[in-house]
């Protein structure tokens, strides 16, 4: 039996979980509110802050790390990748501290198991980051050969409840057409067909729903006018799309439990307007991605943490049954699990162990 110690950083959120090969034995989410988070300028200079985060859990469940036999962190943005579990190495880390392709939380889980996997002498990995990539051709062209459309999203957890989904309807993912939207701090939404993802929302450089602090897919020109007439740089032009979008821009907060809360009460109309615009949106996107498959789709996933909302998810639902009665939602995510699996899937030579080059 092996012990792992799996690492997922989120945007607001860092969850940790210890196995013993696939059982879960301890888990936690230690969650970071925006105020919290205004000091840093990158995720990189939230690392010490991770830390705390994670060895905080550590000695609360009396874990003794020279013990555990892997360490998985959730994967970053790197170049577009297939699918399937990698070893950490030092031209991953070089890039994720020296060269992101995009700045990200999910970047600090290679770089936190990677620590811990180097002071105790033992192996570090990622599974199904970001980046994978297995978009059609044609879902590349954006409208512009100096911007095509690139891949980063929810892989491991859509792939994880895809596969879900197919087995509560008792056929193999690869003989589906399932769209999977994962609604969480950011909204990705993607077409699983056939056992690929053939297009998907990028949730990271401007596309799709708004979310809790993602601004989507904002009128372009009118966003290009606000740089140059205030003079912003890169960094402060991405925050407003990346991390001050969304909620965070139109309510001033990220938490959508209270969100929702002041929804119910029907008291605020700028939340209730709020609310029922990124139902609409997410709705939209879902709608979009049955144009890949021409509308044969089987079911429609609702996961993240935003679906324990049922009041959102009702929204949505109501919005996209046209296209198929079986909406299925699976709130929160498992992709704690589905990184301990990997692992272990890697061990048993279930699932390539690839080489990052």
């Amino acid at each position: 039996m092996y012990q792992i110690l799996a690492i997922n950083p989120g945007n607001t959120s860092t969850k940790i979980g210890f196995f013993n090969d696939t059982e879960l034995i301890f888990k936690d989410t230690v969650r970071h509110d925006a105020d919290s988070l205004k000091g840093f300028n990158s995720f990189v200079e939230q690392l010490d802050f991770r830390f705390e985060a994670i060895n905080s859990f550590i000695e609360r469940n009396n874990i003794d790390l020279s013990e555990v036999d892997f360490f998985i962190g959730r994967g970053g943005i790197l170049k577009p990748l297939k699918s399937g579990l990698y070893e950490v190495n030092d031209k991953m880390i070089d890039m994720l501290l020296k060269n992101p392709v995009v700045e990200h939380a999910s970047n600090l889980g290679a770089l936190i198991a990677d620590d811990f996997a180097k002071k105790y002498k033992k192996k570090a990995y990622i599974l199904d980051p970001v980046c994978v990539d297995e978009l059609d051709d044609i879902a590349r062209i954006s409208g512009s050969p100096l911007f095509p459309r690139t891949t980063l999203f929810h892989a491991l957890n859509q792939k994880r409840m895809a596969r879900l989904a197919s087995k509560d309807l008792g056929k193999k993912y690869s003989e589906l057409n399932l769209i999977v939207a994962m609604l969480g701090s950011g909204v990705s939404v993607g077409i699983h067909s056939k056992g690929m993802i053939i297009d998907v929302t990028n949730a990271v450089v401007g596309e799709g729903p708004f979310s809790p602090e993602r601004a989507g897919a904002i009128p372009i020109m009118p966003f290009i006018k606000h740089i140059l007439d205030n003079g912003l740089d890169y960094r402060q032009a991405n925050k407003l799309i990346y991390g001050q979008g969304g909620l965070v821009a139109y309510l001033g907060t990220n938490d959508m439990h209270t969100v929702i809360e002041k929804y119910n009460e029907g008291k605020d109309e700028k939340v209730r307007l709020i609310v029922e615009a990124m139902a609409y949106q997410i709705a939209k996107e879902i709608a979009v991605m049955a144009v890949p498959v021409n509308g044969e789709v089987d079911a429609i996933v609702l996961t993240g943490g935003l679906s324990y909302e049922k009041t959102l998810t009702d929204m949505v639902t109501r919005r996209i049954k046209f296209i198929t009665e079986k909406v299925l939602v699976y709130p929160g995510e498992d992709e704690l699990a589905a990184m301990a699996e990997g692992v272990i899937g890697g061990i048993n030579g279930e699932i390539e162990i690839l080489k990052f080059k």
